[in-house]
């Protein structure tokens, strides 16, 4: 019986009501699909809707082959898959075990690999659940020194995955993004928002979906790694345009309690002579969560606060929280229409921070556009034009993922959407109103969200030089899973105290770091912590306030160190501009690992405590306190030392001093870039 259908621009095949699907869908790409179950209606996931790509479709015997560009999608009689390269050599597939007399799988050349087993294993599992959905494995053969790079944001210094078991699922401060990209040659897109895992082990990779109703998976070939990450900014969306006020410094604290506080401190850096591009009115400025309102008693006129903020140069951004309390004004209409998340069992209260309340379900359009609508009737009409859209996970005050479901469906089969379509309300409200500069400040992400103007900052870490090394990994991970726009709390956001030497020197040497990422963001609950003057009001639990954050409020050693870095990305910023414009247009990340721009020479794939900020600037944050010097790899070629305008020779690795008020930084000869690190006269 012959099981494998040809078509235009698809092969597939069927037996025994499970089907597989190969299309070519974007440059150099194909899309799997695979059920047990009947075929649905077309989801695209994260992906975006194409026109239909040519591929060459062809049969040798067992085997059908489709061709899109460099790679090459081939599946046999028995259902098994693999992935070539335009040179023919294997870049990824399936692992099968199992008893098999009628076939061999593949020949390779004059070789032929026999995957005869009595192990029983197969690549793909179908374990059926109540309800329709099923558990899904996927595993695929191993690769000899393979290096693994993306999916995301996790919380560890690994920035090569390879030996990793990554969670695929969303929590405060962790980002599943599953997009990963080998130095095999390939970037390889999960396409299933089900919560699960990816294991990439010595003896093979597995993907693990807990509730599915289909495998789906996106894969592509590129020579280099920039080409394999702009392949993916193709079917996924780039970042819009960022606009140009957002370059510079943006202030935030756990919390400007008043509007009077927040103009106070916007007054005193214009007093200064530090330009400020964005001021935070955090968390709790509502009377109730779930309002979406400034509470009038302490924000008696937001659209004169915003006109005189946007007089001196600033815009505000305003904290949104998906949080809603039965006592809400909006909680009627929003339960009575669907509009909240809804619990499988038990009492329906989702997180209990200051009050017992349920996430608006952003999944659901008409929840997306009833958010929307307040936010632009409460803060938009009133002259605010950015939001942090925080708790984005949602960050559940039990992370029982299989107790809660979404208009979408389940969390367990769709859960790891959530923070995508948090930003799709607030980028399709905004695209209505005729803006084209999007950014949204986002506690957490998926793929496709940076095609929503999604700001990606690293959640509520902890005060610490192990913290802000684990950062360094998060957001080399998540550009090259695809998100361009990722910050983090300067300082990091629980702990450290003003009055701490120690923590001094983390500010210091986290500061010079954020310099170079795509934004530069002091935010933090710093201590000592100020209790609110009435613990409840109106019934209503009250928000504690940390101390001072902005440049000056360490001392005035620290203050002239972070003085002279804010004004040097002041400098930066035409240079931080183009970067934007790359990003927007071809998906091209700020920072990026050695590799993406060194992918020739071994030592890059090799180096990660150090990166490139754009094509022009090699950074090497400080990420260990008492640091006196420290090696830095130089790719082959010419670098100028930013500080001195010494030119050396790449190829090898130097020792570089680290005094505390220089962050080693290198300019790739020649560019135009270098004029910025030339300090004006005093």
């Amino acid at each position: 019986m012959d099981t494998l259908t040809l078509e235009a621009r698809t092969i597939t095949w069927r037996y025994d009501g499970d089907w597989v699907r190969i299309e070519a869908h974007g440059p150099d790409g194909l899309r799997l699909r695979a059920s047990t179950y009947a075929p649905r209606a077309d989801a695209t996931g994260a992906l975006i809707d194409l026109p239909a790509t040519d591929a060459v479709v062809t049969r040798d015997g067992p085997v059908a082959r489709i061709t899109n560009g460099r790679i090459t999608g081939e599946i046999d009689l028995q259902g098994r898959v693999r992935f070539l390269d335009g040179d023919g050599r294997i870049l990824l597939e399936e692992k099968w075990r199992q008893r098999d007399t009628v076939t061999k799988f593949w020949t390779v050349g004059s070789e032929t690999v026999d995957t005869i087993s009595a192990l029983g294993l197969s690549g793909r599992e179908f374990k059926p659940l109540p309800g329709g959905a099923a558990r899904i494995t996927v595993r695929f053969e191993a690769k000899h020194a393979e290096r693994l790079y993306g999916m995301g944001q996790y919380q560890q210094p690994n920035l090569d995955l390879a030996g990793c078991i990554l969670e695929l699922a969303q929590r405060n401060s962790q980002a599943s993004v599953p997009f990963v990209v080998s130095n095999h040659g390939y970037g390889f897109l999960w396409n299933s928002p089900a919560i699960g895992e990816a294991c990439f082990a010595a003896n093979g990779t597995v993907w693990t979906s807990h509730a599915a109703h289909e495998i789906d998976y996106w894969i592509t070939a590129g020579a280099t790694p920039a080409a394999i990450l702009r392949n993916y900014a193709r079917v996924t969306g780039t970042a819009p345009m960022m606009p140009d006020f957002a370059l510079g410094l943006w202030q935030s604290k756990l919390r400007y309690r008043t509007q009077d506080e927040l103009l106070s401190v916007a007054r005193a850096y214009r007093d200064r002579g530090i330009p400020l591009s964005v001021i935070v009115a955090d968390f709790f400025h509502w009377p109730v969560q779930g309002d979406w309102r400034f509470d009038p008693r302490e924000w008696p006129d937001p659209a004169a606060m915003c006109a005189e903020l946007q007089a001196m140069g600033t815009e505000l951004l305003v904290s949104v929280w998906p949080t809603v309390d039965p006592r809400s004004e909006n909680y009627p209409a929003l339960a009575e229409k669907g509009y909240l998340v809804r619990a499988n069992r038990g009492v329906d209260v989702q997180q209990e921070f200051l009050g017992n309340t349920r996430f608006i379900d952003v999944t659901h359009p008409g929840a997306r556009d009833f958010l929307w609508q307040t936010l632009k009737r409460n803060y938009r009409d009133q002259g605010v034009r950015l939001f942090w859209l925080d708790e984005a996970e949602p960050e559940y005050g039990a992370y029982d993922f299989d107790n809660y479901r979404y208009h979408a469906g389940q969390v367990l089969a769709v859960g790891n959407a959530y923070p995508l379509h948090y930003a799709q309300a607030l980028h399709d409200g905004l695209s209505a109103e005729g803006e084209t500069e999007i950014v949204s400040l986002v506690r957490c992400a998926w793929a496709g969200s940076q095609r929503y103007g999604a700001l990606v900052w690293s959640g509520d870490i902890h005060s610490s030089f192990t913290a802000m090394r684990n950062q360094l990994s998060a957001g080399l991970n998540m550009a090259m899973a695809g998100i361009p726009w990722w910050t983090t709390d300067i300082g990091g956001f629980h702990g450290g105290d003003v009055e701490d030497p120690a923590f001094h020197e983390l500010v210091i040497r986290w500061f010079q770091w954020a310099v170079f990422t795509p934004v530069l963001r002091m935010h933090g609950h710093r201590d000592p912590i100020t209790p609110p003057a009435e613990p409840f009001r109106d019934g209503v639990a009250q928000c504690d306030t940390g101390a001072g954050n902005e440049l000056w409020s360490f001392g005035e050693d620290v203050f002239t160190i972070l003085r002279r870095f804010a004004a040097l990305r002041e400098r930066l910023r035409p240079y931080v501009a183009g970067l934007m414009r790359a990003a927007h247009e071809a998906g091209d990340p700020l920072m990026r690992p050695m590799f993406y721009d060194f992918p020739e020479q071994p030592r890059s794939w090799e180096v990660d405590d150090q990166y490139m900020f754009g094509p022009d600037l090699l950074v090497a944050p400080i990420v260990a306190a008492d640091v006196a010097a420290r090696d830095i790899w130089l790719p082959t070629g010419t670098w100028v030392d930013a500080w001195a305008g010494s030119a050396i020779s790449g190829g090898r690795t130097i020792r570089c001093d680290t005094p505390i008020d220089r962050i080693p930084v290198f300019v790739r000869a020649g560019a135009s870039v270098a004029a910025a690190f030339a300090e004006p006269d005093a």
